[in-house]
């Protein structure tokens, strides 16, 4: 929809310019964030299923959804914020995805408006494990990031496009495609990069170990007492004698201490026994399978974890399978698989944190972790065909997640970016080739009208008032009679547009003087039952002998299209009515140096199939809509330009001729101070007039303004 009038009041270019910079910044802040965010989730979907089910526990709905519902949310989440990424960073779909960023991030906000309020969760997972913000914290990035996302938001059309249409379509799907083929990728083995603390290279014991000038935690315990029927708390400090009755003890804490990275590891064997440190301080390789819940582990792979067994019997290495399910479930896996290893207990938070498979294998070496399995990616038979220490899976992997992040991101933009550079060379080439077309065209029918104007085939010079809705009829009556009284002899011709009531009454003021009547609008109908709706027959019965169509208020306030004024422009011209025909365009289409495209295809759209008879009696009136009410002109240079354009559209359609004698005028805040400049250029053939025909004398110094 075109901006109005009214929007454009307190823009101007400069200021229309810094907005665009703005919005572009912001976009590409949200941007980034949105591809950061959706890409840490991607890479770790069982992660981001788990932080889902920490927020349906604290809602009280653990376990009211199923596992496969989670999980798509998971990976949806991640398409999503990713996808929206991509949109906004290449400028993509920018209404949608600038209006999807808003709800987004409005409802994030809520979410982390009661987290930082309740506390329920200690870490929102925005970022999976890749960075750890406080609730504080992400409240204050999502409110910074809902601000910036209603920048852009507020003006889309800002956002600079790095793609064509047709592969803005292609880079969506291709974002799409990505992002989910990378989350079913790290699901099906792991994920590539893992920022937790059981890492490939992590030490289990030194990452569970406080330094000695670590900070310590401060406690403060409460002792209930009871005494004479009254309950009351004490402080250490306070002790009561012992004439209180204990009852309880509080304790809680006042300043966390030091946490170290590995806070929660421990194993226990069936009957109880503690044997943490005896599995972290072997020396040589330990294998662990990890299963948090021995009930939902995927037992398809139950052979090769049987044969890895087997191996580790054979070479003397520890095997364990750690679990948090009881006797039952462990019991039937055994039934299931022929399972002889023997079973632990440890926590199922910390085993879902070790590994993101169920079940999965790690390989220890002195209490490092050297090697990471998916049940989908377990070691062949045909790989463990010696010890460990003669092969390439006893070596401890080198792993670098800044090179892999690279990597990753490097095969994602990569192409992109070859494609956006290659779209706009396109586009650029395009443009290049249709300008020099153009200016070649345009010279060449400039050079004709010139040298028809020199043999004095000369447009009509004529100024235009519209009165618009303004003047009740006894005004409009008086006004039109003082323009009888001061308008004589003028070197124009003189038209003034007043609103349907005024037609009549003024068409006999004005009989037998220089000014000429119009009527401001006309029905896009012959007649029929059109309630309030004033044919071109009508109009011409007043006594009319003009009519203005498509005008820029008329296209947005009343939504003509191209179509709607085609029609009026028929109506009027077999009514015999000649038209001023507007054309124009809105600020931000010129801040897009669109001018000139508008400008063709409005005239393409509503008058350009007209006859060459018909094409007499059309008038242009070129108004740049940022101009109009607001006291912003054109510069006369900026105008010429425009309209010398304009007329070589004209002489590409009818001849050169046809553009030498077609009048096009200038409509935007023209007024008696700025006309002479104006009317001296010589493809600007008189004015239309807005708020300066509304007074005798205003309009008269803009007529006088031809000398």
């Amino acid at each position: 929809m075109r901006k109005s009038a009214s929007d454009n009041k307190v823009s101007n270019i400069p200021l229309g310019r810094a907005w665009v910079g703005l919005c572009n910044v912001c976009r590409i802040i949200v941007a980034l964030t949105f591809i950061l965010s959706g890409f840490v989730k991607a890479i770790d979907p069982l992660g981001t299923q788990y932080k889902i089910e920490d927020y349906l526990g604290a809602l009280n709905m653990g376990g009211v959804l199923p596992d496969w519902l989670t999980l798509a949310t998971s990976v949806g989440l991640s398409a999503l914020e990713f996808t929206l990424g991509v949109l906004l960073l290449f400028g993509m779909m920018r209404k949608l995805a600038s209006r999807l960023s808003v709800v987004f991030l409005v409802g994030m906000t809520i979410v982390t408006i009661w987290l930082y309020l309740f506390d329920p969760i200690s870490d929102c997972g925005c970022f999976g494990d890749a960075v750890h913000l406080t609730n504080g914290q992400t409240l204050l990035k999502n409110i910074v990031l809902l601000a910036l996302a209603i920048i852009v938001a507020w003006r889309p059309n800002d956002m600079i496009k790095a793609l064509s249409k047709s592969n803005s379509v292609l880079v969506m799907n291709y974002a799409v495609i990505f992002i989910l083929a990378f989350a079913a990728y790290s699901m099906y083995l792991l994920p590539p990069f893992d920022f937790r603390p059981y890492h490939i290279g992590a030490n289990i014991e030194e990452g569970m170990a406080i330094p000695e000038d670590a900070e310590q935690p401060e406690f403060k315990t409460t002792f209930v007492m009871k005494k004479d029927g009254q309950t009351k708390e004490f402080t250490l400090e306070e002790y009561p004698d012992s004439t209180w009755e204990y009852v309880d003890t509080k304790t809680e804490i006042v300043k966390q201490g030091y946490v170290p990275p590995i806070h929660d590891f421990s194993i226990q064997t069936t009957d109880g026994d503690d044997i943490t440190e005896e599995v972290l301080q072997h020396e040589g390789y330990t294998f662990l399978l990890i299963s948090p819940y021995i009930e939902k582990a995927n037992d398809s792979n139950f052979g090769p974890i049987d044969q890895i067994y087997e191996y580790a019997k054979e070479q003397g290495y520890p095997f364990y399978c750690l679990t948090s399910s009881g006797e039952a479930a462990i019991s039937h896996w055994q039934d299931m698989t022929g399972a002889e290893y023997p079973f632990c207990a440890t926590d199922p938070v910390t085993l879902k944190t070790i590994i993101r498979s169920n079940p999965g294998l790690l390989l220890l070496h002195d209490g490092t972790i050297i090697q990471k399995w998916s049940h989908n990616d377990l070691p062949s038979e045909d790989e463990l065909n010696a010890p460990l220490d003669e092969l390439p899976i006893g070596k401890q992997r080198e792993v670098s997640d800044t090179m892999q992040i690279m990597k990753v991101l490097a095969w994602f933009f990569l192409p992109l970016i070859i494609l956006s550079i290659a779209d706009r060379t396109f586009a650029f080439t395009q443009w290049f080739m249709k300008k020099r077309r153009v200016t070649t065209l345009k010279k060449d029918h400039l050079s004709s009208i010139l040298t028809l104007k020199k043999e004095k085939k000369m447009a009509k010079k004529i100024v235009a008032g519209n009165w618009k809705m303004n003047k009740n009829l006894q005004e409009g009556v008086a006004l039109a009679k003082e323009l009888t009284e001061v308008v004589k002899n003028p070197n124009c011709e003189v038209v003034i547009g007043t609103p349907f009531i005024h037609l009549a009454s003024v068409a006999q003021v004005i009989e037998g003087s220089c000014i000429k009547l119009s009527a401001e609008n006309c029905a896009d109908k012959a007649s029929g039952a059109y309630t309030g709706e004033v044919s071109a027959e009508m109009v011409k019965s007043t006594g009319a002998e003009y009519v203005i169509l498509g005008h820029s208020e008329r296209r947005e306030y009343y939504h003509e299209t191209p179509e709607i004024l085609k029609e009026k422009v028929e109506l009027a011209l077999a009514n015999g009515l000649k038209v001023i025909f507007c054309i124009g365009e809105s600020l931000e289409e010129r801040e897009a140096n669109k001018q000139e495209e508008v400008c063709k295809a409005e005239l393409a759209g509503s008058v350009f199939h007209l006859t060459a008879e018909q094409w007499k009696n059309i008038v242009i009136a070129y108004e740049p809509i940022w101009a109009i009410g607001t006291g912003k002109t054109a510069t006369a240079d900026q105008a010429e330009e425009i309209h010398a354009y304009i007329r070589s559209c004209v002489a590409e359609v009818y001849g050169a001729e046809a553009a030498a004698e077609t009048t096009i005028l200038y409509g935007g805040s023209c007024k008696a101070s700025n006309a002479p400049e104006l009317f001296a250029k010589p493809d600007i053939d008189g004015g239309l007039i807005g708020g300066a025909s509304l007074k005798a004398a205003d309009f008269k110094g803009i007529i006088d303004a031809w000398g």
